[in-house]
């Protein structure tokens, strides 16, 4: 995994003269279970698994990736997204299969300068959750991004920069938050880094994102809480893992209006509110990407003998969470 990077105007992809073996940028495999908020976006017409973007779930029916992924797209219903899987070629009866309901794409995005490259796609069918499939938690702006020290990525992506063919075992590394000024100097990218982007990576390179990692999650961990945070979507980069060129990812707090009214304007908002963007989430989010990461177990039967309908129990996590939030406001203004 090195950095699926955008069009045209950067030195991307095979031209790079980086040919390291990266596996999303110096990684390693994964195990079942250890990124269940991931998915693959895949065009059933090309050949082998038809892996093009990564993404991530961040409702039962919304994904979130890069707006540069569907550039020269001709026919979006040719598309799948793949759920829950590890191994692209093995699909086991965990993952599941969504068409493309439809494509919204940032109504700013710049193709060439990767502006706003920012995606959401509604699937055709919800996607229940499990010990391999839950959700992303996008954060709002009371979350000081900034200060975060664990953060991983992951993604299907090349191994090396001059190779195009996607990795079929989903790989992860660890990275650092490299300051923006620091990555915008005339020594690294040169002005070429806007407000709404975030790097990530080494300063010495080694470990990156690379071609089919674009629209792949950037998650962090929470200083103060075992969850992790999706905080950037794999958009840009020089090449494959090189020194001060290091990957660089749209902000998804940056866009977290965006992403709301987007989501709005299609269906009812709570759900996502509840799993995605509380400040401090009611529910402890996944994926769990650790250096050696395992699935989280499950106790065998615990979906389906659960008493009550899936429905009721999500409306009342949402109205609890809801009444939280507003205490938590009320107490906070009288305080201060």
């Amino acid at each position: 995994m090195a950095a699926s990077y955008g069009p045209m105007t950067y030195d991307y992809g095979p031209t790079a003269s980086d040919d390291s073996t990266l596996s999303v940028g110096g990684g390693t495999g994964v195990q079942p279970g250890a990124w269940p908020g991931i998915v693959s976006i895949q065009d059933t017409q090309k050949p082998g698994t038809g892996h093009i973007c990564g993404g991530s779930l961040i409702s039962t029916q919304w994904v979130l990736t890069a707006a540069h992924c569907f550039i020269n797209t001709r026919n979006i219903s040719m598309w799948r997204v793949v759920i829950g899987a590890t191994r692209l070629s093995q699909l086991g009866p965990e993952v599941k299969l969504r068409q493309i309901k439809q494509l919204q794409v940032h109504e700013h995005y710049t193709p060439g300068e990767e502006r706003n490259d920012i995606a959401l796609l509604e699937l055709d069918q919800p996607v229940p959750c499990s010990r391999y499939i839950q959700l992303g938690c996008v954060p709002d702006a009371t979350l000081r991004v900034s200060e975060l020290k664990t953060c991983y990525i992951a993604g299907w992506g090349s191994t090396t920069a001059r190779d195009q063919r996607p990795s079929d075992v989903l790989q992860e590394s660890k990275v650092h938050l490299i300051d923006v000024q620091l990555c915008n100097s005339s020594w690294w990218y040169t002005g070429a880094i806007h407000t709404h982007n975030l790097c990530a990576g080494y300063p010495q390179g080694t470990m990156d994102t690379c071609q089919g990692d674009s629209g792949g999650p950037l998650v962090c961990k929470d200083d103060d809480a075992a969850y992790f945070w999706l905080i950037g979507l794999a958009s840009w980069g020089k090449g494959c893992a090189r020194a001060n060129q290091p990957g660089v990812y749209t902000s998804t707090q940056y866009f977290y209006d965006w992403i709301l009214v987007q989501i709005d304007l299609q269906s009812d908002k709570r759900a996502w509110r509840h799993f995605v963007t509380a400040s401090n989430p009611s529910q402890k989010p996944t994926p769990i990407p650790t250096p050696i990461p395992t699935p989280t177990p499950t106790p065998s039967g615990w979906f389906s003998s659960f008493p009550l309908p899936l429905q009721q129990v999500m409306e009342f996590f949402t109205q609890l969470h809801e009444f939280l939030e507003a205490l938590r406001r009320k107490l906070a203004r009288e305080a201060g």
